[in-house]
């Protein structure tokens, strides 16, 4: 189980009501639309686009710094549970390979079980959400945000990706009582 010290919440939710995470929801956004188009923005990011799986990578940067990455990770989760989602699972593994040892912070969110409104489908909203954070020998990697959605009759089409990132890494009036 992934459990969080106090002293690590406590500087995560000054680092909250300071808004540091400004210095890296827009340029991964940025970054995320210009990977799309084929050009290098200002981070590096990997899309992630499958059949029923959507997502984006975040790669560490060394301007970032080790403990905004953590925070930023945390920021995801808390920004897709603001959307309704539930955390249903939070873990973490370390696997020690012959030349170097992996740690995953994992994250799995699931939308609110309930009907898509005036149907009998199960409303996915964007898919499960899934969160993992890679460090390698104890150092940032990336951060893989990912929703994994169903193809199946009885749930609803998923929204897209590109406004579950929209929601989550941009600000919005509406989203000032959320966490920011």
């Amino acid at each position: 189980m992934l459990k969080r010290s106090g002293r690590y919440e406590a500087d995560y939710q000054a680092w909250l009501h300071d808004r540091v995470y400004l210095h890296w929801t827009g340029p991964f956004f940025k970054s995320y639309h210009y990977t799309k188009a084929n050009l290098t923005g200002p981070l590096r990011v990997q899309l992630v686009q499958d059949a029923h799986v959507r997502g984006a990578v975040f790669f560490y940067d060394p301007s970032i710094g080790d403990s905004n990455f953590s925070f930023f990770f945390d920021l995801l989760k808390d920004r897709v549970q603001a959307l309704g989602y539930t955390l249903h699972s939070c873990d973490k593994l370390k696997v020690r390979h012959e030349r170097y040892t992996e740690e995953v912070e994992k994250h799995v969110l699931t939308p609110p079980a309930s009907d898509l409104p005036g149907t009998s489908l199960c409303n996915q909203l964007y898919g499960n959400v899934l969160l993992d954070y890679i460090k390698v020998n104890s150092r940032p990697g990336y951060i893989r945000f990912i929703a994994n959605a169903y193809n199946d009759a009885y749930f609803s089409k998923p929204l897209p990706f590109d406004e579950l990132l929209d929601k989550v890494l941009q600000p919005h009036e509406e989203n000032t009582n959320q966490p920011t």
